[in-house]
């Protein structure tokens, strides 16, 4: 389990989101057989979405960062409930580069410097909200702060890391987002945006024994806050036998007489999670007469 605090200034100035997501990280690892490139890239993007995701305001709101680049890692999805619980994946999970020239894992490199950034927020309206923004640099945490000043004009600072060990497992992973509020004071602006670039980067305050708290006090040096509250997150997917059934009813009638009339199981495997969906060809029989009563 991770674990996910928010929290906000006394003077109502700023919100401050903080997570860690090393278990998280770790099981996407383990669930997609990623080289450490992919981990780092795959998990900056999981502990962003977990941080944008606990911002929102219903239960079954949701959202999905989508990472397109021009980089030999081509996709990266994420996707986020409305408490910070998420499950991703990437187009090409065994990709491994040489370490950047200050001898990091090449983040930027495999999602390169060109393509787009989208974010999709599903709130229950009739279309859910996109947004999206040409990448800056492909490190993501400083993709995310662009889209947020220049998609939703909010001033933003945002911290990912991901720190892979020896053996290839994450050794820590976490982040940081904050929001400066509407009729924010200049003075606490300014103290905020000094905090946030003068702040240790957020693998070494966990290598040091930090977690969310202590990333928030960082960001938040010198400035009164409260916590409003803080709670575990993980690695979740919304697969499920029902939701396979009425995906499978998309395919349509012609596609679904085949397969019964086969006499063959056929199985789905979720791209997230890479649980098995056994249907033997009576079960494709049932579903083509019970239609869209699913």
């Amino acid at each position: 389990m991770g674990k996910l605090i928010r929290s906000i200034s006394k003077s109502g100035s700023a919100v401050c989101f903080a997570v860690d997501s090393t278990d998280i990280v770790e099981e996407a690892r383990k669930i997609h057989g990623l080289s450490p490139t992919m981990t780092a890239v795959l998990g900056r993007t999981l502990t962003a979405a977990s941080l944008m995701g606990s911002s929102m305001k219903n239960p079954t709101d949701s959202l999905t960062i989508r990472i397109c680049g021009d980089g030999p890692c081509s996709t990266v999805i994420a996707t986020s409930d409305s408490l910070g619980n998420v499950r991703g994946l990437v187009s090409r999970p065994d990709l491994e580069l040489p370490l950047n020239r200050v001898g990091h894992l090449d983040v930027g490199g495999a999602v390169g410097k060109g393509g787009m950034l989208y974010v999709l927020k599903d709130i229950g309206l009739k279309e859910p909200y996109s947004g999206c923004i040409p990448l800056l640099n492909g490190e993501i945490a400083e993709d995310i702060t662009e889209y947020f000043a220049r998609s939703e004009q909010i001033p933003t600072a945002c911290a990912l890391g991901v720190l892979v060990d020896r053996d290839c497992s994450v050794k820590a992973a976490g982040g940081v987002l904050m929001h400066l509020l509407p009729f924010a004071d200049e003075q606490t602006a300014e103290r905020l945006e000094r905090n946030a670039s003068s702040s240790l980067p957020v693998t070494q305050l966990m290598e040091n024994g930090g977690g969310p708290e202590e990333m928030v006090k960082a960001f938040f040096r010198d400035i009164e806050y409260d916590v409003l509250d803080g709670y575990n997150v993980s690695y979740k997917c919304m697969c499920s036998r029902q939701f396979v059934e009425k995906t499978l009813l998309t395919l349509g009638k012609d596609d679904l007489e085949s397969m019964h009339e086969s006499g063959k199981s056929t199985e789905i495997k979720c791209e997230f999670c890479h649980s098995l969906y056994s249907f033997t060809s009576d079960e494709i029989g049932e579903l083509l007469k019970s239609g869209g009563n699913i």
